[in-house]
């Protein structure tokens, strides 16, 4: 789930639902924001920790401003936009409906206030409400669906990013309720022979897709293995005890200036208490829980990793073949304490921990595939105007909500990004 802001919006694929069903999904999913936003009082949502970071109430408003934007105001007759200002206000990056607050700014909107940014949420969507259940064509559909799963990388940014407001408070306090038992010591990691070959890659065109998931189409891969599991707190440490963050042969030239310059000694929410190491979560700091996967690494963190453990990071193309075949295992949204866990007893594999856990990094850049245009109009810009300088991370993360997890999902975030649910999966030549 990136630019600065992770939302990307581009046309949807496939078919559109019946009237009835997509009003039943829209409740869902802005009821799903609501219960996200729930444990957090009014000072909690106005917070922008960085610039990376934007407040709760910020999410909330600007996803209702999308449906207001691009399904309402031009398709709903007789619909009257609820404040003129917020149009300013919330846009995020879509140049062609006109100018935004500053980005790094909005911390400083106490006013809408949160109760204010409630009550625009409740009047869109009694709105929409009432324009579903006339009946919408195909077109309008395919935009409303567009616009729930924006909701949906919403809901995990609202995650990410109050986790950065609380994870930042002196207090460390806790956003949800305990975290679960420790885990059970990992298995060894074991290796998964892959073939070399042609490979199809990206969506086929059944269901929803973002238009950076396509066209699908040929890659060669060449012989390789994967690691079947993510990498550990444990075995993270390990390299920290060797030195890793102090050894700059391990390091890409930008990824040690970001060591040196800012300081990293650890994953990001990692620190000493009493000279253990400690992890904050969405439950509170614990000590470190070695049988869990790592998590809230940049690439470049996830690089110098698997050269100090003499291999790499899988390309995009290997990681989507490898899970091609196997089910997709989305474990359950668990608002009591959302974190990545060991490998589930039912996750047969090959990949483990393929879903639901952490977005895992890879070696590919974030670019178009072959043949890809950009979709027109303003809803198509998030995706196509960011092809510079990021990288491709796959899976889904504990952050992910319900039904937005797909093989041929492309996440992307800059190098140095670390406070998105990122970890490591290794790979290495056949």
């Amino acid at each position: 789930m990136t630019p600065p802001n992770p939302s990307r919006s581009s046309t949807a694929a496939g078919g559109t639902a019946a009237p009835a069903s997509l009003r039943e999904r829209y409740a869902a999913v802005r009821r799903h924001t609501e219960e996200l936003a729930a444990p957090l009082g009014p000072e909690d949502q106005t917070v922008q920790t960085m610039d990376d970071v934007s407040p709760t109430k910020w999410h909330r408003a600007h996803i209702t401003w999308f449906f207001e934007t691009f399904v309402l105001a031009p398709h709903a007759p007789g619909y009257q936009v609820h404040d003129d200002a917020y149009g300013y206000l919330f846009n995020s990056y879509y140049e062609a409906v006109g100018s935004r607050h500053p980005r790094p700014q909005r911390g400083l909107l106490t006013r809408p206030t949160t109760a204010d940014v409630g009550d625009y949420r409740l009047a869109v969507d009694a709105a929409m409400d009432a324009f579903l259940a006339g009946g919408v064509d195909d077109a309008v559909a395919d935009l409303v669906v567009l616009g729930l799963h924006h909701e949906q990388q919403h809901q995990e940014l609202l995650l990410m990013d109050i986790k950065h407001v609380l994870g930042t408070n002196p207090l460390r306090p806790a956003y949800a309720l305990a975290m679960p038992a420790p885990a059970p010591d990992p298995a060894p990691l074991a290796w998964i022979d892959r073939p070399g070959g042609i490979v199809a890659i990206g969506h086929d065109g059944a269901g929803f897709a973002y238009d950076n998931e396509g066209p699908r189409h040929d890659a060669l891969v060449h012989p390789h293995r994967l690691a079947d599991r993510l990498v550990t707190n444990g075995e993270w440490q390990a390299f920290i005890d060797d030195g890793g963050y102090r050894r700059s042969e391990l390091w890409l030239s930008d990824g040690w200036a970001a060591v040196t310059g800012q300081g990293w000694e650890a994953p990001l929410y990692w620190e000493r208490v009493d000279d253990l190491w400690h992890e904050y979560t969405l439950a509170g700091r614990y000590p470190l829980d070695p049988g869990r996967p790592v998590v809230h690494v940049s690439h470049y963190e996830a690089d110098a990793y698997a050269r100090w453990a003499g291999v790499r990071l899988p390309t995009e193309e290997e990681w989507e073949a490898a899970v091609a075949d196997q089910p997709l295992l989305e474990p359950p949204f668990e608002l009591d304490g959302p974190h990545p866990r060991p490998p589930a007893p039912d996750d047969a594999g090959p990949l483990r921990q393929a879903f639901g856990e952490v977005w895992q990094w890879t070696t590919s850049p974030y670019v178009g595939y072959p043949g890809f245009a950009p979709a027109a109009g303003a809803v198509g810009e998030y995706n196509g105007k960011f092809m510079s300088g990021q990288m491709v991370l796959r899976g889904s993360s504990a952050f992910t909500p319900p039904g937005h997890t797909r093989s041929t999902y492309r996440n992307f975030f800059p190098p140095q990004a670390r406070w998105a649910l990122t970890g490591v999966r290794l790979a290495t030549d056949g």
